[in-house]
């Protein structure tokens, strides 16, 4: 019994690090820059010259390589039209979530934890994503996600959270989180909403369940009461975060 429990739990992790390296693999052909300019192009320190030939015109609107977007997009369109593979991820930490019982501000919170990196960029992800999300979230949603961010470099015992063995293969032994990432780790570990982010983590860690595929639509319900979809459409409004909206919309606009 206990070899069976081992051998479907290294399975998982299997899993796991099969859809860690598809997510990288999806960001990396999602199209970042201009057709026209691609890094090589030319030297950015060298003097500015036209790069373009006659005739030829740089991207200024959504890109035809890309699935285009409605004139109202909502949070659930640029899951399906440009967050990609990466969404099952998301959506088996949500699923994770519920099935545990937690309430739906931990269940949101666990579906939008990684919207940085599967939308937006990889480095400082739990940042980029508390941004992202803050204006049209509670704002407790908003921090754990950016408290996550620190939080999954550090077990915690008390809620069963080891730290990942992904990221021993991913980092190293030796790998030790830079200072700003303790610092943050200390003040989120004294917040009075510690365990919400350490939450995210918990059902990151064992989200991938083998043979489980949640879709979207079972979530409508939880993002309508708990996402704040704006009238004029996610990056068109006028919030902090609406430039972060339209760069994944359209992310290979020349200016």
């Amino acid at each position: 019994m206990a070899e069976g429990s081992s051998a479907e739990k290294t399975d998982a992790n299997q899993r796991a690090d099969a859809l860690e390296h598809e997510m990288i693999d999806a960001l990396n052909r999602v199209p970042l820059r201009s057709v026209l300019f691609t890094s090589g192009d030319r030297d950015p320190t060298g003097p500015i010259q036209d790069p373009l030939p006659p005739g030829k015109h740089v991207i200024q609107g959504i890109d035809p390589r890309l699935k285009p977007m409605p004139a109202k997009p909502t949070l659930m369109d640029f899951f399906k039209l440009r967050f990609g593979t990466a969404n099952n991820h998301l959506l088996q930490s949500a699923n994770l979530a519920r099935k545990a019982g937690h309430p739906e501000k931990i269940i949101i919170a666990c579906l939008l934890h990684d919207i940085g990196v599967t939308g937006f960029i990889r480095a400082d992800h739990g940042y980029w994503g508390s941004q992202l999300i803050a204006p049209y979230v509670d704002e407790e949603v908003s921090w754990a996600i950016r408290a996550h961010q620190s939080l999954r470099f550090f077990p915690d015992e008390s809620v069963g959270y080891k730290y990942p063995d992904m990221y021993v293969r991913l980092f190293g032994a030796d790998f030790e989180p830079e200072a700003y990432i303790k610092r943050d780790y200390e003040k989120a570990r004294a917040h009075k909403w510690y365990m919400t982010a350490r939450l995210i983590c918990v059902n990151d860690l064992y989200a991938f369940e083998p043979g489980v595929d949640p879709k979207l639509e079972e979530f409508t319900d939880i993002i309508g009461r708990n996402f704040r979809q704006p009238e004029e459409g996610l990056g068109w409004d006028d919030t902090p975060a609406s430039h972060m909206w339209r760069t994944i919309m359209m992310p290979t606009r020349a200016l």
